[in-house]
């Protein structure tokens, strides 16, 4: 991991991304989507994490967080640990899944390159984090959280994206509680 994306102040907010490998569009299904909002939820409620913005987009998921303990990096292994093993049995278990055998052969080519995967991979390594150590580098990542479904084309204004924070901040009932910044 680049020396620039490290987590090294554990006590403040910081701005993720979580990709899934190959750019899979895995979250492109509803259920998959779900299952990340219940494990944000959980965090919040169960692991000491304020959840201040997230968007899930169908191949990478943004978060801006921080970790009332002060161990981000330990929350994020083992967020990315376990949502890892449960979408990858969710999708791989599914028949419905009519990508089922693509997005093996994704997950299993990835794993190929790193020792530590096994024989499967769902997130790539890299969290893209950004430490957040001012209000408007707060402010500016959430814009751009919210933003993404509306420079994707999906929706013309960002609290119309339900799988985002922005219908929290805009007043609107969200899936999930966040803790506002």
């Amino acid at each position: 991991m680049g020396e620039a994306y490290q987590i090294k102040d554990q006590e403040i907010p910081y701005f993720l991304t979580f990709q899934v490998v190959g750019w899979a569009d895995v979250f492109s299904r509803k259920v998959y989507r779900d299952f990340i909002l219940e494990n944000l939820t959980y965090c919040r409620n169960e692991k000491g994490l304020y959840l201040y913005g997230y968007v899930i987009m169908s191949n990478h998921i943004h978060l801006v967080v921080q970790q009332k303990d002060g161990n981000l990096s330990d929350w994020v292994r083992d967020f990315k640990k376990f949502t890892s093993k449960k979408l990858l049995k969710l999708i791989l278990d599914n028949p419905e899944e009519s990508r089922r055998e693509w997005l093996q052969m994704i997950f299993e080519y990835h794993a190929k390159f790193n020792k530590r995967n096994g024989d499967l991979q769902f997130w790539t390594h890299d969290n893209h984090a950004i430490k957040l150590y001012s209000p408007e580098m707060i402010v500016s990542r959430m814009k751009y959280i919210h933003d993404n479904p509306v420079r994707a084309g999906i929706v013309e204004k960002p609290e119309d994206f339900l799988y985002s924070s922005a219908r929290n901040y805009s007043g609107l009932k969200g899936l999930i509680e966040v803790d506002y910044w």
